[in-house]
């Protein structure tokens, strides 16, 4: 008699360390293994960024569902596993966290836990006792911070989407310089774009394809559709011999972490979300060309920080008390230097005060500024000796637009909101297996 085929939802998260190695890197290597496997994929691989305001996070604080259909559960679990075991960094410091679940549907318990999981600190603790409540077939090395993200991972449900190619180099190019074309990159935005984003950085003259540290990752190209960001591949040129590539669906360039308005009497450090509010200090340059100003919120002051690498400082300081504004990032934590602060990532001025300057007043007669005389004693005019009695009001044009301020490119989080993205929503795409997803040179 034939076995039934079992559908498996698999979350994997935190195998990487700053010094190597990759989650999406890791489920490339087990896609590879599932291929040869007669194992149906049942979506694309998805790739969730979730809170990236968490400060032991590697990178972008991904983390990878698989979604699978085979005959031999038990089998492909014993080999993930010892997948994660082999393909973990470990030894310097990563925490690897993998869960399986099998069922057709995900509970609505796994959707709330992940949707906390993108604006909120959860411990270690209540993933644990998430897996046991649940009774949920998990695996963990380490102190278990990986369940974290495999949990939220099997339960995000995505109400927007992107895609990325992530193309991985062979080991032995592992820790080495990444050489790419940059007349390659910047062809290939100016031939796909807006269909892919934040790939060049043309105010900068700057690659925005390429990591930086030591992991198998050589570049990742996001887009809008798997399509997109495939033919972007092929234009993209280097010398160095790849050892292939996978397309990911993820919530990248959706300001995912920013859509929870938060409460100023319940703020807890690394949360991330939005506050709406009135601009109630001056904004003051501090060293290093931060701006920081404050807000009133529900008749809390909320402390706000725009750092200079965003480009919008500028902006920042062009606030002035009684601007209504909607300000979204994350909380940092006080120090004994530093008070709490929202670490703004957007600034979005919704009605501007009027910006009113009290002048001496002009007399009519002779057209010069008349001088006071003294405390509340009025205004004479020295030529002719006309009164006045209060000062004028002159209001002073504003340098600063009622619209949504966002930092450069170069300044981007993965999860940042590009500003060609700012209307435009990917809900459901079907998964299309005729499109060259995953590929090995």
């Amino acid at each position: 008699m034939l076995k039934k085929s079992k559908i498996i939802h698999i979350g994997i998260d935190d195998t990487d360390s700053p010094k190597g190695m990759c989650t999406t890197f890791l489920s490339y290597e087990i896609v590879k293994f599932l291929e040869k496997q007669k194992v149906e994929m049942l979506d694309y691989p998805s790739l969730i960024r979730f809170n990236p305001n968490i400060p032991w996070k590697t990178r972008g604080n991904g983390a990878v569902r698989l979604t699978i259909k085979t005959a031999n559960p038990q089998k492909i679990k014993n080999k993930i596993m010892q997948f994660v075991v082999n393909y973990s960094d470990t030894k310097n410091g990563a925490n690897p966290g993998l869960v399986f679940y099998e069922s057709e549907s995900i509970p609505p318990s796994f959707q709330k836990f992940s949707n906390l999981a993108l604006w909120k600190l959860i411990s270690r603790k209540k993933a644990k006792q998430f897996v046991s409540e649940n009774k949920i077939d998990s695996f963990y090395l380490g102190n278990g911070q990986g369940l974290i993200g495999a949990i939220g991972a099997i339960g995000y449900k995505f109400s927007d989407h992107t895609f990325e190619l992530l193309c991985y180099r062979k080991k032995s190019q592992f820790g080495k310089k990444r050489i790419v074309s940059k007349d390659s990159v910047k062809k290939m935005q100016s031939f796909t774009f807006p269909e892919t984003f934040s790939s060049y950085d043309n105010k900068n003259d700057r690659v925005l394809i390429t990591p930086h540290g030591p992991d198998p990752v050589f570049y990742g190209i996001r887009g809008e559709t798997a399509k997109s960001v495939v033919l972007a591949s092929t234009i993209v040129s280097t010398d160095e011999k790849l050892d292939g590539y996978m397309v990911f669906k993820s919530n990248q360039g959706t300001a995912d972490h920013l859509k929870n308005e938060l409460e100023p009497n319940d703020l807890k450090p690394y949360t991330s979300g939005f506050f709406v509010g009135k601009v109630c200090s001056k904004p003051i340059t501090e060293r290093g060309g931060h701006v920081f100003f404050s807000i009133e919120v529900k008749g809390r002051k909320i402390r706000c920080g725009v750092y200079k690498p965003t480009k919008i400082t500028k902006d920042a300081q062009n606030l002035i008390p009684g601007d209504k504004i909607r300000v979204g990032g994350g909380i940092r934590k006080a120090s004994k230097n530093h008070s709490r602060v929202l670490n703004v990532e957007f600034l979005d001025v919704i009605q501007l005060a009027k910006n009113i300057l009290l002048t001496n007043p002009t007399c009519k007669k002779c057209n010069k500024k008349m001088k006071s005389n003294g405390n509340r004693q009025g205004f004479e005019c020295v030529k002719c000796g006309n009164k006045f009695f209060s000062k004028s009001k002159l209001e002073i044009p504003r340098k600063i637009q009622s619209k949504l301020y966002l930092p450069d490119i170069s300044a981007h989080r993965h999860l940042t909101r590009p500003s060609q993205r700012l209307k435009k929503r990917n809900r459901n795409t079907l998964f299309d297996t005729s499109i060259p997803w995953f590929n090995v040179f």
